[in-house]
């Protein structure tokens, strides 16, 4: 059942092995994991305490303790259960990759990119085809032909495809990583011929999700059509949200670093609670229960709230302002203006086809996006998107501030200043050198761009690859 995505029938599972046998580690062990994938961080970390107690040599512990501390973004403390679990490992004689690619996850959001090399190569030296090992080098490499250890690296990858016993997932990474590789070198058709492999690979693997997605977007629009969204609801707790929403590499964290520069605002990342506390509210069996919707203006109840702020407590910081940057935050606009009603909603712009080839480009076989492998796909969830942003804008169009990435880029001090503005944030130094913050963890796949200054060499990028991505070009609205 947890490998199905069915953690509440898993948990029950768990809980009755467990009546039978308290101190079986691995039932607890696998417990904890469940109720870290639905949010419940505190009981999970209460187990995995417990199984520490009773065996510290359980060596998966410190790799799932890690993650979640990670995903609660207590970085410093994931580094050091990574850290303990190696040690642990090294004094059993056990494999050691599943730690060594977290940590090195966890170095690359922190952009220590001499800590993360040097695990990265750890991994290579217990196993050279390690495709995790080989994408983190590529996303931390600017290939150039006068680079020689960049060019060595691009030589290695092609190896490790020519032999056979390489899986599909695997080889999908390593022809991304190619793809990337060949980007950097303005080789264009190299680049797609890797990409297209990439994808394709991807694709075969996953069942496209992108009929639910345009399902849940026209339910979302025939609910809220006639819902007064000047109604709000008071929330119970002194902290400002701002929801940063957008298409994947749209620009969303480009733009949640130059805000988080700010040192009266906490960076969160990509938090999934909203979309968790609006489908455990407002959904059944995976629909939209529009009754519940129309019942919203005579509901004096903030549940949406309350639990939203129950489930970021665990985060630790001071700042009275924080950041959400979950990309899927802009189908849920509706229950943002009514629950949050302190809040603000940046929406990121850019350009559809460089938007949609740079989708192409990445490999987001770490995430739900199973449309991202496929151009039709990709360009069906871009329009899917832009019809709602549509309209929410003709429902609140005072509540969301556009930011187009093109402007931001050839106008940034301009751009920047108004984005402040909008948040009702003065003006500080730090959101103009966004580059030098490293307050805000990155765990996205724009994380070597986000650590740079704006530049602009990827605005009109899809002008080179026009002629191969046709199908998706063609279909965008």
């Amino acid at each position: 059942y947890q490998r199905l995505d069915k953690d509440h029938r898993a948990i029950n599972l768990f809980e009755l092995a467990l009546k039978s046998d308290n101190n079986n580690i691995s039932a607890m062990n696998n417990l904890a994991n469940s109720l870290k994938n639905i949010e419940e961080y505190s009981k999970a970390e209460q187990i995995y305490k417990k199984i520490l107690e009773i065996n510290p040599s359980y060596i998966n512990v410190y790799n799932n303790y890690g993650n979640l501390k990670s995903a609660i973004n207590d970085i410093e403390n994931a580094i050091k259960l990574y850290e303990q679990g190696l040690n642990v490992a090294k004094e059993k004689n056990i494999n050691t990759l599943a730690l060594l690619n977290h940590l090195a996850l966890a170095f690359q959001s922190l952009n220590k990119v001499k800590e993360t090399t040097e695990i990265v190569n750890k991994m290579l030296k217990i196993d050279p085809k390690n495709a995790n090992a080989h994408q983190i080098l590529s996303s931390i490499y600017k290939y150039s032909l006068t680079n020689d250890e960049t060019m060595i690296h691009i030589s290695k990858m092609k190896k490790i495809l020519l032999e056979n016993n390489f899986e599909d997932d695997q080889k999908g990474i390593i022809f991304f990583a190619l793809g990337k590789a060949y980007d950097d070198l303005k080789d264009s058709e190299e680049a797609i011929k890797f990409l297209t492999l990439g994808n394709k690979m991807m694709n075969k693997k996953r069942n496209s999700n992108i009929t639910e997605e345009i399902n849940i977007t026209n339910e979302m629009k025939n609910a809220f059509e006639n819902i007064d969204l000047s109604i709000k609801h008071k929330s119970f707790s002194n902290k400002k949200i701002i929801f940063i929403c957008g298409m994947p590499r749209s620009g969303t964290t480009l733009v949640e670093q130059i805000i988080s520069s700010h040192n009266k605002v906490y960076g969160a990342g990509e938090l999934p609670f909203l979309s968790s506390v609006v489908r455990d509210n407002f959904f059944n069996d995976n629909k939209l229960d529009k009754k519940k919707i129309a019942k919203l203006q005579n509901s004096p109840e903030n549940l949406i709230n309350d639990q939203y702020f129950e489930k970021i407590s665990l985060f630790n910081f001071d700042e009275h302002v924080l950041t959400d940057k979950a990309l899927i935050n802009f189908k849920w606009i509706g229950f943002i203006k009514v629950f949050f009603p302190n809040s603000k909603i940046i929406h990121c712009k850019r350009d559809p086809k460089d938007n949609c080839l740079s989708i192409y480009k990445n490999n987001f076989s770490g995430s739900n996006l199973n449309w991202a492998f496929n151009q039709k796909d990709i360009s069906n969830y871009y329009n899917n998107y832009n019809f709602l942003m549509k309209f929410w804008y003709s429902k609140i169009p005072e509540f969301i501030h556009t930011i187009e990435y093109e402007k931001l880029v050839s106008d940034k001090k301009n751009e920047i200043e108004k984005l402040l503005e909008f948040c009702e944030l003065e003006l500080d130094d730090n959101c103009f050198n966004h580059h030098k913050n490293t307050k805000t963890q990155i765990k996205t796949v724009s994380i070597s761009q986000a650590r740079q200054a704006v530049y602009s060499s990827s605005v009109r990028s899809s002008d080179k690859y026009k002629d191969h991505l046709k199908e998706m070009f063609e279909n965008l609205i």
